[in-house]
């Protein structure tokens, strides 16, 4: 640790608002778990809490500019990681997205991923110095982001795979991507999305990605999750309902996770949910200062990259719920419950905090 790093540079503010979403989910994770067999699963997101605290410290600590110079090696083991889940990984519900680790965790090497190539993409672009991206440029930085991207796709985990499009997104877009290149990409991904359609999503993703727009037309079946996420939402009217009967009589599914955001606004109503957006919107806004303020250009790309993956998950979570966005497993941050969702966001924002604190080292 440098001489000239203070905690006095860092963000509290930030870590106020994190851990003011973070205690609401775990309110939430309790009242919706109490009389089901995931009773106690609030206990346990306090502890990933803790530990991810105590990860965003150490991460604090550690001068990002060193790990950007070895991000190289950080790739290829991360390479490695998702390869090992393809190989080794624990089956669940038909995909492997899972390593089980000793006294019976499982780790999801995809969500750390996401970590590596925030750095990765970062120390790309912040080497280019250049105004202008070339094609070659543009193709590398797609291949970059592509291979691990691909490899999620595999297991298959299509809401995780969707993640790291954002990252890549907001590289080129800081990195100087021209209008006309990125109109012929658009043109070329329209081309071969009826291929990407039949040959490479799965049936059930097919359904997920069409069913939202008509909920209605299967109400028990494929769009049973999304017609109970609305009737949820609907009944919290402004105030709430303390009863909370699609949250407690277990009509919502999997309520501490994936629409942990449906069972708040039936709770707490629109106020409590419009308070809730509040509180991200506070926190992306407080992420983009300090973006403007790091040291360097690889610092503004490494809190970009955070900013980024952090609003996708926002949008299409909450999107998701409220019937505007197809039902693709992808959590809340900070809210849902998740050791390895909960770790990666803690160490995305130890990384922030390593870039805010060396904004007056020389």
């Amino acid at each position: 640790m440098s001489r000239y790093v203070s905690f006095r540079d860092f963000d509290w503010l930030l870590l106020l608002f994190v851990l003011l979403i973070c205690g609401l989910g775990v309110m939430e994770i309790r009242s919706a778990t109490t009389y089901t067999k995931f009773a106690g699963a609030h206990v346990k997101q306090i502890y990933w809490i803790m530990g991810g605290l105590a990860g965003m410290f150490l991460m604090s600590l550690l001068n990002y500019q060193v790990l950007l110079d070895r991000v190289h090696w950080f790739y290829i083991v991360a390479v490695a990681s998702l390869m090992m889940v393809l190989i080794f990984g624990q089956k669940y519900l038909g995909a492997r997205r899972w390593v089980k680790m000793p006294g019976g965790m499982h780790f999801q090497p995809s969500e750390w991923v996401k970590l590596i190539l925030i750095l990765a993409v970062a120390k790309y672009f912040a080497d280019l110095h250049s105004k202008d991206l070339s094609w070659s440029d543009f193709m590398k930085a797609g291949g970059l982001v592509g291979i691990p991207m691909l490899m999620v796709l595999a297991q298959p985990d299509l809401g995780t795979g969707l993640t790291y499009l954002p990252i890549a997104v907001m590289g080129l877009f800081l990195g100087g991507v021209r209008l006309k290149q990125m109109a012929i990409v658009m043109l070329v991904a329209g081309l071969l999305m009826p291929i990407a359609w039949m040959k490479v999503l799965k049936p059930y993703q097919r359904d997920r990605l069409t069913i939202f727009m008509h909920p209605d037309a299967d109400t028990q079946g494929k769009g049973y999750q999304v017609n109970q996420s609305l009737i949820a939402v609907g009944s919290g009217g402004i105030w709430g309902s303390s009863e909370g009967s699609q949250t407690h009589l277990a009509f919502l599914p999997v309520p501490q996770t994936d629409f942990i955001f449906a069972a708040f606004a039936e709770e707490h109503g629109f106020v409590g949910a419009l308070g809730v957006m509040l509180l991200y919107f506070i926190v992306l806004m407080r992420l983009t200062q300090n973006a403007q303020t790091a040291p360097d250009s690889a610092g503004t790309f490494v809190v970009m990259g955070v900013v980024a993956v952090l609003s996708f998950h926002i949008l299409v979570n909450i999107g998701m719920v409220v019937g505007f966005m197809p039902v693709t497993g992808i959590p809340l941050p900070l809210m849902s419950y998740g050791g390895s969702s909960v770790l990666f966001m803690f160490l995305a924002l130890g990384i922030v905090m390593n870039v805010r604190m060396r904004r007056f080292v020389n």
